[in-house]
């Protein structure tokens, strides 16, 4: 496998430093992500999202759903049953799990629902005004407006 150097990226940027984190974290991944339980990503529209996971046997009472350091953390803990049971064959997986995403900056959470053995929880990307584009006005110096047009014209 190749590996990569990004100590030229920290000592030629600044404040990229989540950036090379990310992609060390995910070039450093060999396979050991769990796969329990499934989940889909899905672009909803231009600037939102939603993941939805199957959650088949958990109630609402056994999930969270929690945003923290840019980081949307989805657990389950399945309360135990006291009844005595008696499988001839299990399926369907209630273990503990716990599902974290990572979440680009001004990515929030708006909304999380429990249905038909889904969980979706729905992502809004949020550009601040500030960040946003914006025309700037260009102003001549030592000209009036007048000026200019009688110029353009000859």
């Amino acid at each position: 496998m190749r590996t990569f150097d990004f100590a030229p990226l920290h000592r030629a940027t600044i404040g990229f430093d989540q950036i090379a984190d990310l992609m060390d974290r995910a070039l450093n991944a060999d396979g050991s992500q769990p796969s329990y339980p499934p989940y889909n990503i899905e672009k909803t529209a231009a600037d939102a999202y939603r993941i939805s996971i199957a959650v088949a046997g958990f109630s609402e009472d056994d999930l969270t759903v929690e945003v923290k350091e840019n980081a949307l953390v989805v657990a389950a803990k399945k309360i135990e049953d006291d009844t005595e049971r008696s499988f001839l064959h299990r399926g369907i997986a209630t273990r503990a799990f716990e599902r974290r995403f990572t979440l680009a900056d001004h990515v929030r959470v708006t909304g999380a629902s429990h249905q038909d053995g889904m969980l979706h929880i729905d992502l809004q990307r949020e550009v601040p005004e500030a960040l946003k584009p914006r025309r700037i006005a260009i102003n001549t110096v030592g000209a009036t407006p007048r000026e200019l047009d009688a110029k353009s014209v000859n």
